[in-house]
């Protein structure tokens, strides 16, 4: 039987879901980004129980079909942002439509309906997010940060990190830093 999750965005939400499982006595054969599957029927009490523990963590059981889809939508969107190393070899519209089944329009006018913002606001946010984390990091330069999150440039994302932050992304790193130095200097 198929569960889905809303907010379950995190490994650590995963560990969540799985230990109200197990404390449940339920065997889930798998436990992904907003989505479980277990391998006995759940009972109405179980399902009361499961969204009462899940609610104490800031995590949602989800019955209604459109909330399951953009719930779907966002996690293949933090998926392939957080989580993807490779570089993707299609455009995100073409990856999600085949990823779930359904017409790109259809859910772009769904997600846009209901959460009140596009698709692509969508990832661009959660694509600034990752640019900060990675320059926080200092693993990478930015040729290839933007090469990993599928940025036509370092212009593009520039000016894409700039449009969302008030920031250069040079101008980020440098707050970073002198951030750290001066917490380095409290005693």
């Amino acid at each position: 039987m198929k569960l889905f999750v809303k907010y379950m965005v995190s490994a650590r939400c995963k560990m969540v879901v799985k230990e109200a499982l197990n404390s449940l006595g339920l065997h889930y054969v798998f436990v992904h980004l907003g989505e479980i599957e277990i391998l006995e029927n759940i009972t109405p009490a179980q399902r009361s129980q499961l969204k009462i523990a899940l609610r104490k963590s800031g995590l949602e059981l989800m019955d209604d079909q459109k909330a399951i889809l953009i719930e779907k939508i966002k996690n293949v969107v933090i998926e392939m942002v957080h989580y993807t190393e490779a570089p993707l070899k299609v455009n995100f519209s073409v990856f999600l439509a085949e990823s779930l089944q359904y017409d790109y329009t259809y859910l772009s006018n769904l997600f846009s309906e209901v959460v009140g913002t596009t698709i692509e606001h969508f990832i661009i946010a959660h694509k600034i997010e990752r640019v900060k984390e990675l320059i926080v990091y200092d693993e990478l330069n930015l040729t290839q940060i933007s090469y990993l999150l599928n940025y036509s440039s370092v212009a593009h994302l520039s000016n894409q990190f700039k449009k969302v932050t008030g920031l250069t992304p040079t101008h980020f790193k440098k707050l970073k830093k002198k951030r750290l130095a001066g917490l380095e200097e409290v005693r």
